[in-house]
């Protein structure tokens, strides 16, 4: 593969692509899948639209398919190029986001780089949030010959922090992007999986998506109960929490004062969206 490749498992490697900051952490990691006797790769998450990223990818060998996992700009802005520099379609569980190929479908089983690619669709962080299984897949240690698998989680789970619930401004009468509950159940469903890796599109490689898993839960439900605090010093009851409208609104900005004092006023936007998503779920909880 490409020199700039690090390996991340047996059956991947990773470009991180040239665009850090508050939201993105070191940037956003592009992987190719490849068996070792595979004639191409498969990319998940071209990654934003630098050409010199793009280009390295295209130049790691064929390309048979490009995948992403969620619609957000830094994950899907140079999917086009890509498709353009390869001929790769691109598919995505949205279909505004597939170039040239079918939208995936939740549990749909892909043979391509020499192996097997399971999709799993995890809504929360985003409605079309997906993650890809790779069930044949080990990591690097030395003499390791079982196959734990590898899951590329996307924004569902982070190398660092923790994930986002995109719940945005004036979602009332419609579907929100994230939702809480939605999210909940997507880190159960891969804490089934037991000891695979994490191949996240953000941060560094983890053990276990299991323990993860287990631990993304418990702050989750750590915050839930922060939040539940913050409402009753600012004397709202649960039951009485609007999940829409302006005082609701005026209400998500209070709380997350309280439950994100220190928070870098870069990231108060999104500490405001999982706040917002953490009152939905206590109001549909309430009725």
């Amino acid at each position: 593969m490409h020199m700039d490749a690090t390996a991340t498992s047996r059956l991947t490697r990773r470009l991180l692509a040239p665009n850090p900051g508050p939201m993105t952490l070191d940037g956003t990691n592009s992987y190719l899948i490849r068996a070792a006797d595979a004639a191409a790769s498969v990319v998940v998450d071209p990654g934003p639209l630098d050409e010199a990223h793009l280009a390295a990818l295209a130049g790691a060998g064929p390309v048979e398919l490009i995948l992403v996992t969620h619609k957000h700009i830094d994950h899907t802005e140079g999917s086009a190029r890509l498709a353009a520099l390869t001929g790769a379609p691109v598919r995505a569980y949205d279909p505004d986001y597939c170039i040239g190929g079918d939208p995936l479908r939740d549990g749909e089983r892909l043979e391509a780089a020499g192996t097997e690619i399971v999709v799993l669709h995890t809504p929360g962080h985003t409605a079309d949030s997906l993650c890809f299984l790779l069930p044949d897949d080990a990591g690097l240690e030395t003499g390791a010959t079982a196959s734990a698998g590898s899951v590329l989680t996307g924004d569902t789970i982070l190398g660092r922090g923790t994930t986002v619930i995109a719940h945005p401004v004036g979602s009332a009468g419609g579907r929100p992007d994230g939702t809480l509950g939605e999210y909940l159940e997507s880190l159960e469903r891969l804490a089934a999986l037991g000891p695979a890796l994490v191949l996240p599109a953000h941060g560094p490689t983890l053990p276990s998506v299991a323990e993860i898993s287990a631990r993304y839960l418990a702050h989750r439900r750590q915050r839930l109960a922060e939040v539940r605090a913050a409402l009753a010093t600012l004397g709202v009851a649960t039951a009485s929490v609007l999940s829409s409208g302006p005082e609701s609104e005026a209400l998500a900005a209070q709380v997350t004062a309280l439950v994100y004092p220190d928070v870098d006023p870069a990231v108060v936007p999104a500490a405001t969206a999982s706040v917002r998503a953490q009152l939905d779920y206590l109001a549909g909880a309430a009725e």
